[in-house]
């Protein structure tokens, strides 16, 4: 697998986990040695996309926002909460 000094974005790990072993390998392949050759990375970002690595990891940001700010409403309304809560929000709602 990927060394544990290669840093990993969850739909990547995603991705890795139900990929097919060939494609599993080419993307690992093209991770430790091609990962500035444009096309090559173009190629993993559309399977990360393909297998829905990206739609997972959607998924799972909103459900640890969901769960941030119901932990963040058993405090009373402070500026420090809704700080908090914007902070949260900004993270988790950005376009780029």
């Amino acid at each position: 697998m990927i060394s544990k000094k290669k840093k990993l974005t969850l739909p990547l790990i995603y991705t890795l986990a139900h990929a097919d072993k060939e494609t599993r390998r080419k993307i690992i392949y093209i991770v430790k040695n091609n990962n500035r050759d444009k096309a090559k990375v173009k190629w993993v970002i559309d399977k990360v996309i393909e297998t829905g690595g990206i739609k997972y990891a959607t998924e799972k940001m909103n459900a640890y926002k969901q769960e941030a700010l119901d932990i963040l409403h058993q405090f009373p309304e402070s500026p420090a909460r809704q700080g908090l809560e914007d902070m949260v929000l900004f993270v988790t709602d950005r376009k780029y």
